[in-house]
């Protein structure tokens, strides 16, 4: 093996590794919601983990001034802080109240969605090989519903639709990164979630105590570690060989879910759970392919 390849695995083994730690803090983050569950409103969660991002945000804003946020694109900034806001209340209603394996899943249903919203939006062409893992991730999803149990799960319908806003939302991102730097994105995403969640928050408010800030303040800080990880992996390796590590948070929420709260999970759902990480492979090697 020459320098330059096992330089090459050195970084992937690395980036991996990195993607790993993410999902673990994502991980995390969703214990403590479920953790928060029936202590705190779920708007004043969602309120305080975008307020904790934006006062993170203001160092950055302080060095480089008001010119580093003016943009002409601030109807999109808008749009994304809108959806972005409601995808993120919809995940954390599914932390809250599914196991925490099918939560930790199905926010990974958005690549399903991202297709079909790029095809409509941009005029992005649907390669047969992701036809085929949107039919048989959907599939997997249709197991994890149970309908033959008569009634449907309204936690993984919430959970589908956050992962569809939040599809929508990294379509939108995709459209801004042409003129938009990604710290500007954040900025604004940060700032429009918060003052849009303050109104919900307000009318549920309720002062948290101490130990509930401490939750919230360690629910910001894996949140923020989760995303600061995934940003650093995928920019020392490529998506398509980095996408299969993203699904160990599967696993280890299983494994938590099981020991906190006793969470076993239906044979339905262990088959649901294996179909839609086919499928997610397949989108996979399908983006890597173009």
């Amino acid at each position: 093996m020459d320098t330059q390849t096992l330089s090459s695995s050195r970084t992937l083994v690395v980036a991996a590794g990195l993607i790993i730690a993410s999902e673990a803090f994502l991980v995390a983050s969703g214990m403590i919601i479920k953790q928060l569950n029936g202590v705190l409103p779920l708007e004043l969660i969602v309120f305080f983990r975008n307020l904790f991002g934006l006062v993170l945000l203001l160092p950055w804003l302080m060095r480089n001034g008001l010119n580093a946020v003016k943009t002409q694109r601030i109807h999109l900034h808008l749009f994304r802080g809108a959806v972005g806001v409601t995808a993120m209340s919809c995940l954390y209603y599914s932390w809250q109240y599914l196991p925490l394996a099918e939560a930790a899943l199905l926010k990974q249903t958005a690549p399903f969605f991202m297709p079909l919203i790029a095809f409509w939006w941009l005029g992005e062409r649907i390669t047969s090989l992701v036809k085929w893992s949107i039919l048989v991730g959907f599939i997997g999803v249709f197991m994890i519903l149970k309908p033959t149990d008569g009634s449907l799960n309204t936690g993984v319908l919430i959970a589908l639709a956050g992962a569809f806003l939040g599809g929508s939302v990294k379509v939108a991102v995709r459209r801004m990164s042409t003129t938009e730097p990604p710290e500007r994105i954040v900025f604004y995403f940060a700032l429009f979630s918060t003052l849009i969640i303050a109104i919900p928050a307000a009318q549920n408010w309720q002062t948290p105590a101490l130990v509930e800030l401490a939750w919230l303040f360690g629910m910001a800080i894996t949140s923020t570690s989760a995303h600061l990880l995934l940003s650093r992996a995928y920019g020392m390796a490529p998506a398509g060989q980095l996408g299969p590590f993203t699904y160990t948070s599967v696993g280890l929420a299983a494994l938590m879910g099981w020991l906190l709260w006793d969470e076993a999970l239906a044979l339905s759902s262990w088959a649901g759970i294996t179909l839609i990480i086919l499928a997610g492979l397949m989108a996979l090697r399908a983006k890597a392919s173009k």
